[in-house]
């Protein structure tokens, strides 16, 4: 994405044009109409607005009470206990994992006025002019962030360019909500800039085939949550989709896991279908995904910032951790041994030899960078070996515990040339992985399975992270966490990603208890509209049970 100082400039000028020429006495528009400010701002005006759209992912996809809180914490693979007076925030963050929230939770405001921010500046892109190009990337952010909102809520609003913006946007649901997204998707195809191998930072066809695939996978989930159906004609196409991607040979697995996420991951992820692009130590239009670390990491886990390295809160639970094939309780060392890549513990160059810390999932005794046993922050000390065991009510009292609970998570493995400052990790937003796996779980799910087929595709993903094949598998089982079944290995491959809630509600179980969170509601299974949109747009509908 282009970046230069003119994008502000741009900007002042496009507020300046509407402001300086519209009275308030007169009709919306009246004094000079879109043709004609697009005509006076040219193609440096409809551009800024595209740059305006993409850089809305700041905001649901930077601030961890948004998506990453409410398609994560609502999920079995994380949550944010609170020890001691941290992350207590009234018991916002635990009744998110416990599904016990209510019509009045912040993040929900948050998050529907972010996706619609996105929704309403891709919008108004093509209102102005715009070229074929630019108006299907505009049309893939804006079907993108409709997406979210009917994942998350279950409805969307919508209006095309020049619609009275006096009047309530019209609401989609249901079929005609994921069919429309579809019916865009498609129709943008021939026109978005083709993909590249690596990273893509613009809407490309392939994230165009890739968001169709889900939207295809999760459209029986999307017209019933509580019953998922799948059509043999939507798994057809998820197929097809997905074999478009992946015989295209532009994308490969990468060597090492953690590779894709890193500080240079730019160059080194071969897996990068869609990505927002990050400069280390560029804060214009960052979107510093360095809250992933932030977030997780004990504050004592980088000397230089001890004791402000970490917020030390998001967390994962045994249970999880057990699916890689190894016990947590009983992994308290170094996981250097361990055979699947994807759960770390491995010595990572530039940030191991920098503060001790081994991305993935962390669990026992911490060191820093000399390999010297780390502490907590109490008086006395107590070893930084970060425990499973979290307290049932998910709030730890024990004040030699108070620290240490919780399995942490680092999937970016942190750009320490800008700890505090902008962050140079690419955000991998669409990954090549998960088009294999959505393409296994669609023949496994059409009319005449091919779990044959599914497994090959899996056991090659398996083999590429150091992963022993598996001898069978099965889409789902009893428990969220049984090794063999397909949604153990999205978890494993995916984790905190942050599509694994959507994936519970595909596969029928997101309503079953898992650790920290025993009896659910069927209302759980969307969230709630705030009060606040519902107040301004009457065509929108409270979720049944709230």
């Amino acid at each position: 994405m282009i970046r230069n100082n003119n994008y502000k400039v741009g900007l002042v000028l496009i507020i300046a044009v509407f402001a300086g020429c519209t009275r308030l006495d007169e009709k919306l528009n009246s004094s000079l109409t879109n043709q004609q400010t697009s005509a006076a701002l040219g193609a440096l005006g409809t551009a800024l607005l595209l740059k305006a759209a993409y850089s809305d992912f700041t905001g649901p996809f930077n601030d961890v009470e948004q998506l990453i809180n409410l398609t994560g914490n609502s999920s079995d693979e994380s949550l944010v206990p609170t020890r001691g007076g941290d992350w207590d925030d009234n018991g916002k963050w635990r009744s998110v994992h416990a599904h016990t929230w209510n019509p009045n939770l912040a993040a929900c405001l948050l998050t529907f006025n972010s996706l619609n921010k996105m929704n309403f500046d891709a919008t108004n892109v093509l209102a102005f002019n715009p070229s074929d190009v630019q108006a299907a990337e505009a049309r893939f952010l804006r079907a993108w962030s409709l997406y979210y909102l009917l994942d998350l809520f279950g409805q969307y609003p919508f209006r095309n360019p020049g619609d009275n913006l006096l009047n309530a946007p019209e609401v989609k649901s249901g079929a005609a909500a994921v069919d429309f997204i579809i019916s865009e998707l498609n129709a943008i195809l021939p026109n978005l800039p083709p993909a590249v191998a690596n990273m893509n930072y613009r809407a490309n066809p392939d994230a165009a085939r890739m968001l169709l695939m889900r939207c295809y996978l999760n459209k029986g989930a999307f017209i019933n949550r509580a019953a998922p159906t799948f059509s043999d004609a939507d798994m057809q196409q998820v197929i097809t989709l997905g074999n478009a991607i992946m015989t295209s040979n532009r994308y490969s697995y990468t060597a090492n896991y953690f590779d894709n996420f890193s500080v240079d991951n730019d160059v080194k992820c071969k897996e990068g279908i869609f990505a927002y692009q990050n400069t280390s130590g560029v804060a214009a239009n960052n979107l510093d995904v360095k809250a992933r670390w932030y977030s997780t990491l004990h504050y004592n886990q980088y000397t230089p910032k001890n004791p402000n390295a970490g917020w030390n809160g998001f967390s994962t639970v045994a249970e999880f951790y057990n699916t890689f094939g190894v016990t947590a309780a009983t992994t308290m060392t170094l996981n250097d041994s361990l055979l699947d890549k994807r759960i770390g513990g491995r010595y990572y160059p530039g940030v191991t030899n920098v503060s001790g810390l081994r991305p993935g999932l962390l669990v026992g005794q911490q060191y820093n960078e000399a390999g010297v046993a780390l502490t907590d922050r109490k008086t006395p000390s107590h070893p930084l070996a970060f425990d499973p065991a979290i307290s049932p009510n998910m709030t730890e009292t024990n004040a030699a515990k108070e620290e240490i609970t919780g399995i942490r998570v680092v999937k970016y493995p942190p750009d320490y040339s800008n700890y505090d400052g902008a962050a140079g990790n690419d955000l991998v937003i669409f990954r090549y992985p998960d088009v294999v796996l959505m393409v296994a779980e669609a023949m496994m799910r059409k009319a005449a399975p091919d779990n044959a087929g599914a497994l090959t595709l899996v056991n090659a993903l398996r083999t590429a992270r150091g992963a022993a094949p598996l001898a069978s598998m099965t889409l789902v089982s009893a428990t969220n966490y049984a090794p063999n079944t397909l949604l153990a290995e999205r978890g494993r491959e995916l984790y905190w990603e942050w599509v694994r809630r959507t994936d519970l509600i595909r596969f029928g179980v997101f309503l079953r208890p898992w650790p920290y969170k025993t009896a659910d509601d069927p209302k759980n299974l969307l969230f709630p509209v705030p009060a606040q949109a519902l107040a301004a747009n009457p065509n929108l509908k409270q979720n049944p049970g709230y």
